[in-house]
């Protein structure tokens, strides 16, 4: 599996996702097994790029290669511009957001908003691609069907995409007034990888090694990528490659093997955000890897009481000991509950 020059390691990649793909949280992904991650959009607003939030998401300091970043804006040559700024900081891959259908991002018809403007749309694919080939730096595009049902428009974007030389398309199996809600389709992205040479990555409800089997074989994707399943669950990515390389399923992990993982994720999470941020940030990874857990909810609530890095730490070490007998192993999730997107985009 190839993105311009870069060779990735495999075909199961993880999602972007704002306020859950920044760095700690990337590089984890890629050590468990991810071949390939985008970080969380960078906004194409340059009044923006000072602020701490975007310096922190285009902080790649130690991350594996290679760096891709993913932008969002709703002006060509704000795109153009902000691919620069991403370059000049690292990116080697930029990736183009016209998937995201948060609220706050739509209604200035950014994210899966452009879709309802394929000129627009275009423009804004033209001009990131042409600041990006001079440096030999490959454009992705991620997406979704289409606006509605009655507008799903991707294999038209799609096509135009790669005349302008996108070197890889992403399509979410539903559209932006689907949200989250109700189920994937793949017919779409089947029907956008027949109509494309290049790489197709099929995105949406895989949730398991059986699902991306499923989906690779009946969409014909040259590659999975995996979003809300592998909050709390980083794992999953290794998991999903183990099944399509041998037809079998991993044992789920130790829970005292996913304790040190969480602790060193938020140690590294700390060190980004600082102890006062990264505490508060750190709550809903925390939730999310203790939910099926036995007490997890009631541990989650707790959790939101604790100010401080060090209770945060001590507290998580105890709930971990305390589960010795009542739990040696994660339980195996199938699949995820939908959460929506104000807590997803936050």
């Amino acid at each position: 599996m190839n993105i311009g020059t870069y060779v990735l390691a495999n075909n199961v990649f993880a999602a972007p996702m704002a306020g859950v793909t920044d760095r700690p949280f990337r590089m984890l992904c890629k050590r468990l097994g991810a071949g390939y991650a985008v970080s969380e959009m960078v906004t194409s607003r340059r009044d923006l790029w000072d602020t701490l939030k975007t310096s922190r998401r285009a902080n790649h300091d130690g991350e594996p290669e290679p760096i891709a970043v993913q932008i969002a804006g709703t002006d060509a040559q704000m795109m153009y511009d902000a691919a620069a700024y991403n370059m000049d900081r690292g990116a080697q891959i930029i990736d183009i957001n016209m998937g995201c259908p948060a609220k706050k991002v739509c209604n200035k018809w950014a994210g899966s908003a452009l879709m309802q403007d394929e000129k627009l749309a275009l423009d804004i694919v033209q001009a990131v691609v042409k600041a990006c080939a001079p440096r030999n730096v490959p454009v992705t595009l991620k997406m979704r069907t289409g606006w509605a049902a009655h507008h799903k428009n991707a294999v038209t974007i799609a096509r135009a995409a790669q005349s302008a030389g996108v070197a890889m398309v992403t399509v979410h199996g539903r559209t932006r007034e689907q949200g989250y809600k109700g189920l994937a389709e793949y017919d779409t992205i089947a029907e956008v990888k027949a109509a494309l040479t290049i790489p197709v990555v099929a995105n949406g409800d895989i949730t398991s090694g059986q699902k991306a089997r499923d989906v690779l074989a009946y969409t014909g994707a040259d590659a999975v990528m995996l979003g809300r399943v592998a909050q709390g669950r980083p794992w999953i990515f290794r998991e999903v490659v183990h099944f399509l390389a041998t037809g079998t399923q991993l044992v789920p992990p130790l829970v005292m093997d996913v304790k040190r993982l969480l602790l060193d994720h938020l140690h590294d999470h700390y060190g980004l955000y600082g102890e006062f941020t990264g505490v508060r940030s750190a709550r809903k990874h925390i939730g999310w890897y203790v939910k099926s857990l036995p007490g997890g909810e009631a541990f989650r609530a707790q959790m939101n009481t604790l100010t401080d890095a060090q209770a945060q730490l001590q507290a998580i070490d105890d709930f971990f000991n305390a589960l010795s007998g009542a739990a040696d192993r994660m339980p195996a999730v199938d699949s995820v509950a939908c959460k929506n997107e104000e807590e997803i985009f936050a």
